[in-house]
């Protein structure tokens, strides 16, 4: 993951558990980027993080991680998500160009 806005090294030094919640929330956001997470550790972080979610990504990992159900929209699925990555993804890149 990279990230061009935060000194991520000056971050982790000054306030290293801060640093592991921004960057949990990073990964879930933005992309793994090949990386695999925790289950034990976003269900410990979950408080904390669960309000810098993107709505339809939270709602997935509370069926993942809890089995909620109701957590998941009726037309939410796999491909739903994947769309959504990429239209995120497509918006960032044209935005790089301006």
């Amino acid at each position: 993951m990279l990230n061009w806005n935060v000194d991520e090294a000056r971050f982790k030094k000054e306030d290293p558990e801060g640093y592991k919640l921004w960057r949990l929330t990073q990964l879930i956001n933005y992309g793994l980027d090949g990386e695999k997470l925790k289950a034990d550790e976003v269900k410990r972080a979950w408080p904390k993080i669960e309000e810098h979610l993107d709505p339809y990504i939270k709602r997935f990992l509370e069926y993942l991680l809890w089995g909620k159900l109701y957590s998941l929209p009726i037309n939410l699925n796999f491909m739903d998500i994947c769309r959504l990555k990429y239209e995120k993804w497509k918006n960032l890149q044209k935005s790089k160009k301006v």
